[in-house]
């Protein structure tokens, strides 16, 4: 028995090079059995070479994942650079990815 419900976070913050075969593979065996949480910070639109750098394999990921999915787009200023901001040393972040 797998986990209930994996949370896979951080996804597209780095590209997936020989991993990607193994995350397709836990994608592809949830698919229509299983929830999953993913986290990424790149939108599925900026995606088309992340897993391997194969636009095929990239497309059938996105496929499996975005068939079923709920997308929550999270929005705003840093939580973790609050406590910064308000004594004013915090470093000036411009959003990397628009939407």
């Amino acid at each position: 028995m797998g986990p209930r419900l994996p949370v896979i976070d951080e996804t597209g913050c780095l590209p997936f090079e020989r991993e990607a075969n193994l995350f397709f593979n836990v994608a592809a065996k949830r698919y229509g059995r299983g929830s999953m949480i993913l986290r990424a910070d790149l939108p599925f639109g900026r995606r088309a070479g992340a897993f391997a750098n194969d636009t095929a394999l990239t497309a059938a990921m996105s496929d499996r994942l975005l068939r079923h999915c709920h997308v929550v787009r999270i929005s705003g200023e840093s939580y973790r650079l609050k406590d910064k901001k308000k004594i004013g040393i915090a470093p000036v972040i411009k959003e990397i990815y628009p939407p």
